[in-house]
């Protein structure tokens, strides 16, 4: 069994932990302390601690799908009776759908999965971390409609109404020809601002945003994907990516998407209400993403939601 090195006593919560981002970036914050697992598959997630053990570290399985606002709560109360020293959330988990799907509510799975989800599960953690404690969502760039690759990968910027209408799949016309797209882009443009209006809201934690940059080998759209495209995620792509990455600015992988992630999340010394690019660098989002009152509005419009959906 090999050793993990500067172990501590912190614990660091990551949602989506069993793929991609997700575990890759479980496995680099198990080197620093005890990683709480949080995932719809017990199965997976059982695997995942079992692997994480192995090379050393400790975590714990904690089953919550973001898609049912009962199992968030359920994951919530678990997590706090663990009552373990929590110094992170990393909200990761998310889904891109080509052809938008609902959840038992009837509600838009992508926007529930994306937005709702780890808007309520942070709301529940949040007063159980220590002061200075970092609270970090993966958001995507393609919430901006000015993105020049997102334009030409087909999406055409957040498309936000309200916070009902998003629930309900409605978004605001002109969008992509894709209706997933808008989908994606719309959660990840609500989140991104709520991320930025919780940071001016408790000032005693450091809520940031990330951008992980076009991670080829993810498999985000899940099934989704046909078995050509699956074939190129495991086979293909990742020996491409590589030698792109030089030349391409936005791409990454899930390791090194990982160790950017990790610093940003332990770095208890940084600030407050900001958005990094791929690199870890700050950057930008959107004209509108960076409104006080469309961040406020978001945050009231969702929490007046959530307080309707029965948990």
């Amino acid at each position: 069994m090999s050793k993990v090195v500067s172990v501590d006593r912190k614990a660091y919560i990551i949602t989506g932990p069993t793929s991609g981002i997700g575990r890759a970036t479980a496995f680099e914050l198990a080197k620093h302390g005890t990683v709480v697992l949080a995932g719809r598959d017990r199965v997976k997630l059982s695997k995942l601690q079992k692997a994480i053990e192995q090379k050393g570290g400790r975590a714990v399985p904690v089953v919550c799908d973001l898609a049912d606002l009962a199992s968030v709560q359920r994951a919530s109360a678990e997590i706090i009776a663990l009552d373990l020293p929590i110094a992170g959330l990393l909200n990761n988990a998310g889904i891109m759908q080509m052809r938008p799907t609902r959840n038992a509510l009837g509600r838009d799975m992508t926007f529930v999965t994306n937005h709702l989800g780890p808007f309520a599960l942070t709301e529940t953690i949040v007063p159980h971390l220590p002061d200075g404690a970092n609270v970090v969502f993966i958001v995507s760039a393609v919430e901006d409609p000015e993105r020049k690759p997102a334009v030409a990968a087909g999406f055409r910027g957040g498309r936000y109404i309200s916070a009902e209408a998003s629930a309900r799949g409605e978004w605001e016309p002109g969008g992509a020809k894709r209706p997933g797209f808008d989908a994606y882009a719309t959660s990840k443009q609500a989140i991104l601002a709520a991320a930025i209006a919780f940071a001016r809201e408790t000032s005693r934690l450091h809520f940031i945003a990330v951008e992980p940059g076009l991670n080829l080998t993810t498999g985000l759209g899940g099934g989704d994907a046909g078995a050509f495209v699956r074939f190129l995620q495991r086979s293909i792509i990742p020996l491409l990516v590589p030698l792109l990455m030089p030349f391409i600015k936005i791409l990454s992988t899930p390791k090194r998407a990982a160790r950017v992630i990790t610093k940003i999340l332990m770095d208890a010394s940084g600030p407050t209400g900001v958005y990094y690019d791929e690199g870890g660098h700050p950057m930008q989002g959107s004209p509108l993403v960076r409104d006080p009152k469309f961040q406020d509005r978001v945050v009231a419009e969702t929490r007046a939601l959530l307080s309707t959906i029965p948990s």
